[in-house]
């Protein structure tokens, strides 16, 4: 097991929030975390016993991910794969859900050819763009994107009832009129509000949807206001992870945005202000083998800093937050055959303060 030291600084607040944490959920039994989860690649599967070794862990959760097409999804659950996937979870007591990259899907690139292209966004220069997102001031593009999010929804119907249909990764938005004075993360909002709504209306009507703050969207709405069934999904994916989230001398660079831990710190309470703790999701890159290889095959060895994680999870549960998942992507029958078992009950043990084989909570 890999170790690494902490600050004084940083070590003194973690013991500190973690006593406090213990003592509260010693009269309670209750988890400090509600959702324990794995974000996966269909082809991660090819470890055919993740659904078994979730439940052994304490993983509550299984998200699948597509990072541009959803289409390798749809083939994967018509499979016999999937289909044993899905059993094995169902028969392990493990939740299924689909965290997606989904806009350049719900509406399709193709109709920037027709005479409906004002539903993409105007660039810079003043020229409709296809090549992210959209407008989300054009009625026609909310109602083509909320009717695609009703229809995918079917097909990839998530057992928690919480939906994820995520802005292009990197993807600009409109500088039109009606949206220029809007931030990112408004214009995220005005689309993920019509999505919501439509979820609510034709498929489920207590459905909920994720408003992921990540990259463009990372800093919260300014002006409009979220639909009651958002939540908050908050992806630090630029941060150190050899640093806790909670040492405020990490810092990413001058150039970076944002420039230090502290100040990912200081987006994500604000972004708690408008969408509230009780529902939000941290998604962190603990286990993500693709990050940690630099998105480069074949995979590494993933570097595991348990301290890192259990600091990290302590600084999430101090402002309210229950629900946790990290990206598990590359973790496959290669990676096991060549690194042997991932951390997967160490995960979940740093998450709730506990040890595995002891008795004594931390």
């Amino acid at each position: 097991m890999n170790t690494i030291l902490l600050s004084r600084r940083e070590a003194l607040g973690v013991l500190a929030c973690a006593a406090l944490s213990a003592g509260a959920r010693a009269t309670t039994n209750a988890p400090r975390f509600i959702t324990r989860g794995v974000v996966l690649y269909p082809w991660d599967l090819s470890l055919a016993d993740w659904p078994q070794r979730a439940a052994k862990a304490g993983i509550t959760t299984i998200a699948l991910h597509a990072a541009q097409r959803l289409d390798i999804l749809l083939d994967f659950l018509k499979s016999e794969t999937g289909s044993v996937f899905l059993k094995d979870c169902r028969e392990s007591g493990v939740q299924v859900e689909y965290e997606l990259h989904a806009m350049g899907t719900l509406l399709s690139r193709e109709l920037y050819y027709s005479p409906a292209m004002k539903m993409f966004r105007l660039d810079e220069s003043g020229k409709r763009n296809p090549d992210g997102n959209c407008c989300p001031s054009s009625p026609e593009a909310l109602t083509r994107i909320s009717e695609k999010a009703v229809e995918y929804g079917r097909l990839l119907r998530p057992t928690t009832g919480r939906y994820f249909y995520w802005p292009d990764d990197g993807g600009k938005w409109c500088h039109c009129p009606k949206c220029k004075g809007l931030n990112a993360a408004d214009q995220a909002v005005l689309v993920e509000n019509a999505m919501v709504k439509a979820l609510r209306k034709h498929l489920d009507p207590v459905a909920t949807l994720s408003h992921i703050a990540y990259g463009k969207t990372l800093r919260p709405p300014a002006t409009i206001k979220p639909h009651e069934a958002l939540f908050l999904e908050f992806a630090p994916i630029s941060r150190l992870y050899d640093r806790s989230i909670n040492d405020p001398e990490a810092m990413l660079g001058e150039q970076a945005d944002p420039p230090s831990h502290a100040a990912y710190l200081e987006i994500l309470d604000a972004n708690l202000e408008v969408f509230g703790k009780d529902t939000a999701q941290v998604l962190e890159y603990w286990l993500d083998v693709s990050r940690f290889s630099s998105w480069q095959r074949p995979a590494q060895k993933i570097s595991w800093l348990e301290a890192i994680v259990r600091a990290d999870a302590d600084a999430y549960a101090r402002r309210g937050i229950r629900h946790a998942a990290t990206f598990a992507t590359w973790i496959d029958a290669d990676y096991v055959k060549r690194f042997g078992d991932p951390p997967l009950t160490e995960y979940v043990a740093a998450l709730e303060g506990t040890y595995p084989g002891k008795e004594q909570n931390l």
